[in-house]
């Protein structure tokens, strides 16, 4: 099997069903249209398919020509609460949504893989289960996981793609073991005493007591904390008084702390002893909650090694790229890999010259279709090669 040829002749059909998805983009766990045009296209490829899995939530199973292993390949489906700004001719026609984060692409590919895949099913000694993600951006994998996507067939391993406008069209992005990090959402309410802001004396100023909080927990990050370990705590919110002449009864500060390493739970803790020692020096009180926004995704070595050699077969070992490729971000494919052996890798999608290199979240980022060919075909030689088919 020519696994360029083959694909290559889907390219036409890849563009548009890439396009079809961007135009119609869907909130998470609102993805109706894009999961009925998911399903039915799977069908279309003699795949069997489970409808609704996490509300909206497709599942499709091919079954090879023997017994074997199960290998997950997943998509998410769901865009953004963005306003588009390009002047794309297949541009978001819902008002202040659009697929600002390269999903609509993720779909596209996944699909064709998974004709290409259903057309060679005779070279598969194994199965194939294509899991299309809803909410992805608000920790979807979560509520696949708890419905039972990874049994029935058990999931032996699992491989995600992401198309990255950090990383130029034709390479690919792989590290063995932490490539993104955790990402935990704090909600810190320090309660003080209000009063007149002309009399501060009679009062306990939760402000004041939130400024020193940031700037112990940021000399913490910088003094305390390994630097060949990454860490991030930004305070990106902040909510407090309602008149320049009153100091107010509280003040809430929000925000998250990231990091690219196993300890978290350790970090949270020195946070929290800060919070606690500061707030006893201001006489304040407080409440601080942590909410779990991705677990920290790291890629098996096996499987990071199985993408390297895919990537060496679709594009050559000098595309590559193994350095600048972690990141402070989040993503939650990490809760499958948490559970099963798994590698997750960048798909570069960025090209100047065609405007393809606005950062993920921008109400102007847009793929480099070039990118779709590449991916697909990576879909393809994974499963190929990690199935023991002839490629």
């Amino acid at each position: 099997m020519d696994v360029k040829l083959e694909v290559a002749s889907y390219e036409e059909e890849l563009v548009q069903l890439r396009r079809d998805f961007h135009m119609h983009p869907e909130l998470g766990f609102k993805e109706f249209r894009t999961s009925e045009k998911v399903a039915e296209y799977l069908e279309g490829c003699g795949i069997r398919v489970t409808r609704g899995v996490a509300q909206t939530g497709v599942v499709g199973l091919l079954r090879g020509c023997e017994k074997g292993p199960t290998i997950m390949l997943r998509s998410d489906m769901d865009a953004l609460p963005v306003a588009e700004e390009t002047d794309l001719p297949f541009k978001s026609i819902e008002n202040g949504v659009m697929h600002a984060c390269g999903h609509d692409g993720h779909m596209a590919m996944l699909l064709v893989a998974a004709k290409v895949l259903s057309n060679n099913r005779e070279k598969l000694k194994g199965n194939v289960k294509f899991v299309f993600q809803p909410n992805e951006e608000d920790a979807g994998a979560e509520d696949m996981i708890q419905e039972g996507v990874l049994d029935n067939p058990k999931v032996d391993a699992a491989l995600g793609i992401h198309l990255w406008s950090p990383i130029e069209t034709g390479k690919i992005g792989i590290v063995s073991g932490p490539i993104m990090a955790s990402s935990h959402y704090f909600k810190l309410e320090i309660r003080g005493k209000g009063g007149h802001g002309g009399a501060p004396h009679r009062t306990i100023d939760p402000i004041s007591c939130a400024t020193s909080i940031m700037h112990t927990v940021q000399t913490m990050q910088t003094k305390e904390i390994n630097a060949l370990e990454p860490t991030v705590i930004t305070f990106c919110k902040i909510n407090a008084g309602t008149s320049p002449i009153i100091v107010p009864e509280k003040i809430v500060v929000e925000g998250s702390l990231r990091c690219l390493h196993e300890g978290t739970l350790d970090v949270q803790k020195r946070f929290e002893d800060l919070v606690k020692g500061v707030c006893s020096v201001h006489r304040t009180q407080y409440t601080l909650d942590f909410k779990c926004g991705n677990s920290l995704l790291s890629n098996d070595d096996k499987m990071a090694d199985l993408v390297k050699g895919a990537a060496i077969k679709v594009l050559g070992e000098e595309w590559i790229q193994q350095e600048n490729v972690r990141v402070m971000l989040g993503e939650d494919y990490a809760e499958f890999i948490k559970r099963i052996p798994g590698a997750f890798y960048f798909v570069g999608s960025a090209n100047k010259s065609k405007g393809t290199d606005y950062p993920h979240h921008h109400p102007k980022f847009d793929i480099d279709e070039d990118a779709l060919l590449i991916g697909t075909q990576m879909h393809v030689q994974g499963v190929l090669d990690f199935l023991g088919g002839d490629s």
